[in-house]
């Protein structure tokens, strides 16, 4: 009962110290711990933190993780307190079973800064089993003249506990006839042999039990039995001789089941039962006879499981051949197994970073792993690569341990996702490999302004739109994502413009007119749009909008005089025309204009020329002209476009005197708007006529028709008037001519008389050009404009007949004539910037 209390203590009992704390020449610290087998789950094994010199805190700031070797994870870090404890009970049997020293690797794992710092854990043995043989109970048949000092091979015990718990002594009961000899093999291995003291007498005794124990060297000390049962055999002079003492082979790892590994043979020259020989494994452990089979009757031994070098490196297995008489000789079999390259590398990721920025430095840790290979020589040994032409690098740093870095900038917009396949292959013979696939994404980062589509847009509207009007849209993306690409729109506001007519929405570009427009005030306007995205902070584009108002129809023509009477009524002229005007003669020309183009009328009284003006575009101002009504609708026409009014035909004398037209001018616009005009135009043979005709309403007005009567009476007084004023001049010029003729003329040089008319006829043409009114004693034509250079009008002779000059005054009046004819008068108009008549 004492002996089980100390036992269980042993057990419970924690002895762990560090060994060694110390710095490798790679940069890591390597801790080194003790820990017994059997600890109960969540036993301490130390305090990392203090070990370390760091506090737990730092160990939670940092990350610190504890990770094992391989797939079984038998630590755990508390990051509070920094205690490093076993998440399950150690048993070193099962995690070291072919090893006297049993050493578990660890890291503990530092995630910012990385930082690895290596860890190791040896694993104590406790002396928790007990020797045992392979059967209770051996049966060894001897013959019974087998001489004293023979010895006979016993089953060894297996002890599964290594070191001083492992198997130490065996003892044999107290016999007269046999002691127990001990011997170590080659691997370490104590085994026990039975030697024959005193010979045997099968008559005397046929069986002989002797009780051999097996003892390890725990403190307490386990123990282990066996009954040994000797059946003592008739006589047999002969036993089996094996040709080898010791067969050594090799055998590749992972050979198949039923490959033959050797053949042992033992002869024996007995005859009959007595020479057969039998074979059988003895003193070989319960793996190598998993491993490999014996044939009985042939020896050979033949594989029967799978070899694996890194599990095992050699077999070392004793056999047996015993003939018909029970006589027995024994071999010894080693069995090296060879290492093929039968394992791929193993990846193992211990930190990654899942996203990292667009715009990271080169030589940013993206992940760190590590590469194992259970392979040795060159078939474990390692090398790591990246598939394809990435901007990433792998970089070794210890322990085959990897880092993956980037080596180049990143572009998000280019690539967003990037699939890592990293390939670790051996350098084994037949070279194997494995891959591990790493996703790492790319955060996006403005870096990235707006782009419009265009950098002009042109959008057209038509005047007279309706306010909030959607016109058009604008558009402009980003190669961001997220809110770094989320664009918005505004209008630029410039200092000292005004605030332009559109709005824009600021989500989606569309584009939208605040107020009517009038093509007539406003034909386009420019605007600059900016897009903003998101981002922080953000970036920015222009472009330019240009805004093209499109005319309508809705200005109709007006003739200028209309302005001064009443809104709506059409303009009324009064033009004069000779009746010796040939067919196509220019009379008069019709001009119009649009009230909302704020232009004013302007005309040119000379022959009054008149055209029309539309303020409206395109087809809306292209103006025809059609004579809507006339006193002789044969006598005139009217041009379409020109609005030219002009003679269909000659002039004959039963036209009457007094015409009355109305032209129409009409736009092209749709719907077609219209103005009218009329024109009073009267036919005379000379200037008196043309005066009486010029204060006498257009034939056919409503105020001749009113006033007939009181006109007809003013021009009667009006006529006797001019007839008695006539006649006095008539007779004061006759007078003066004769006294001129006498005294005055004969004292004029020709030179200075024609400079003195010269003078006169200029200074009359330029107070006719000026004023416009007719001289009593001259008829002159009227100055007219382009277009109207033929003209029937011809420069009257005096009213008065002069009378007989002297040939001095003669030549001079003749000169003074010349002078005055309208060659003359063009000649001096021309001189003086006007245009001369034809």
């Amino acid at each position: 009962m004492a002996f089980g209390r100390q036992s269980r203590g042993t057990e419970r009992q924690v002895v762990l110290f560090v060994l060694c704390v110390c710095v490798c020449q790679s940069g890591a610290e390597t801790l080194r711990y003790s820990l017994a087998e059997e600890m109960e789950r969540d036993s301490f094994v130390a305090n990392i933190a203090k070990d370390l010199g760091v506090s737990p805190s730092q160990l939670a700031s940092r990350k610190a993780r504890v990770v094992s070797e391989g797939n079984e994870q038998y630590f755990r870090l508390n990051l509070n307190t920094g205690v490093l404890t076993v998440k399950e009970t150690l048993d070193r049997e099962v995690i070291c079973p072919q090893s006297d020293i049993c050493t578990l690797f660890f890291k503990i794992f530092f995630e910012n800064p990385v930082q690895l710092i290596r860890g190791e854990m040896e694993v104590r043995d406790v002396n928790d089993n007990s020797p045992v043989f392979p059967e209770k109970e051996m049966v060894l048949e001897i013959l019974e003249t087998a001489s004293p000092g023979s010895r006979f091979p016993l089953e060894t015990a297996q002890d599964r506990d290594v070191g001083s718990n492992g198997l130490q002594n065996y003892s044999l009961g107290s016999n007269p006839h046999f002691s127990l000899a001990l011997g170590t093999g080659k691997d370490g291995a104590k085994y026990a042999e039975l030697v024959l003291q005193r010979q045997l007498d099968r008559e005397q005794q046929r069986e002989v039990n002797l009780l051999l124990s097996a003892t390890d060297g725990g403190s307490p000390p386990r123990s282990g039995t066996a009954q040994v049962r000797i059946v003592v055999l008739d006589a047999n002079d002969n036993i089996p001789v094996f040709s080898r003492e010791v067969y050594e082979v090799r055998v590749a790892e992972n050979s198949p089941p039923e490959q033959l590994v050797v053949r042992v043979t033992a002869a024996d020259p007995d005859e009959g039962s007595y020479g057969r020989v039998r074979y059988a494994f003895t003193q070989t452990s319960e793996r190598s006879r998993q491993l490999f089979e014996l044939n009985a009757a042939t020896g050979e031994i033949r594989v029967s499981g799978n070899p694996d070098f890194e599990e095992v490196e050699s077999h070392e297995m004793v056999v047996k051949a015993t003939d018909g008489g029970g006589l027995s000789a024994h071999c010894k079999v080693h069995v090296e197994v060879l290492d093929m390259n039968d394992n791929a590398p193993e990846i193992a990721l211990t930190s990654l970073t899942a996203s990292i920025p667009e715009d990271a430095p080169p030589r940013t840790v993206v992940a760190l792993f590590s590469v194992r290979d259970r392979d040795s020589g060159d078939n474990g040994r390692t090398e790591c690569a990246i598939d394809g032409d990435l901007p990433f690098s792998l970089t070794p740093t210890f322990d085959n341990y990897y880092e993956l870095r980037t080596n180049a900038a990143l572009d998000r917009e280019r690539t967003a996702e990037y699939n890592i396949t990293i390939t670790a292959i051996d350098w084994g013979r037949s070279r194997l490999s494995s891959r591990e696939r790493i996703f790492v994404q790319i955060s996006d980062v403005n870096d990235n302004p707006p782009e419009f589509t265009q950098d002009v847009y042109t959008i057209s509207v038509k005047e007279n739109n309706t306010p909030m009007l959607r016109i058009g849209n604008v558009n402009a993306t980003d190669a961001d994502a997220g809110k770094n690409s989320r664009v918005s729109y505004a209008l630029v506001r410039e200092k000292g413009k005004e605030q332009a007519d559109v709005s824009i929405n600021s989500e989606n570009g569309d584009v939208y007119i605040l107020r009517p427009l009038d093509y007539e005030e406003v034909r386009a306007f420019e605007v600059t749009v900016r897009a903003a995205d998101g981002g922080s902070p953000a970036l920015s584009a222009e472009a330019l909008l240009r805004v093209l108002v499109r005319d309508e129809n809705d200005n109709a023509p007006q003739v200028p005089a209309a302005a001064a009477a009443a809104p709506g009524a059409g303009w009324t002229g009064v033009e004069l025309a000779p009746r010796s005007a040939e067919p196509g003669a220019l009379v008069a020309k019709v001009v119009a204009v649009d009230a909302d183009a704020g232009q004013n009328a302007w005309l040119s009284y000379e022959l009054a020329k008149v055209v029309a003006v539309d303020a409206d575009a395109g087809q809306n101002a292209w103006l025809s002209y059609e004579l809507a009504k006339a006193t002789e609708p044969g006598l005139f026409r009217v041009g379409l476009h020109s609005g030219e009014v002009r003679t269909a035909r000659a002039v004959t004398e039963r036209d009457a005197p007094k015409h009355r037209l109305v032209v129409l001018v009409r736009d092209r616009g749709q719907p077609p708007r219209s103005a009218t005009a009329t024109l009073a135009i009267a036919l005379v043979n000379g200037f008196s006529e043309a005066f009486l005709q010029l204060s006498q309403a257009p034939a056919g007005s409503p105020q001749q028709e009113e006033g007939d009567h009181d006109l007809l009476t003013t021009y009667l007084i009006a006529s006797l008037c001019c007839v008695s004023s006539l006649f006095l001049v008539f007779v004061a010029a006759f007078s003066g001519t004769a006294l001129c003729k006498g005294r005055l003329c004969p004292a004029l040089p020709n030179s200075s008389a024609r400079s003195s008319a010269d003078s006169d006829l200029t200074a009359d043409a330029r107070d006719v050009a000026g004023r416009g009114d007719l001289w009593p004693g001259y008829h002159y034509e009227k100055y007219l404009t382009s277009g109207s250079g033929q003209s029937d009008f011809k420069f009257l002779r005096p009213v008065l007949p002069s009378p007989q000059s002297p040939p001095g005054c003669a030549e001079a009046g003749k000169g003074d004539m010349l002078e005055s004819s309208p060659q003359r008068a063009g000649q001096k108009g021309a001189e003086q910037g006007t245009a001369a008549p034809p």
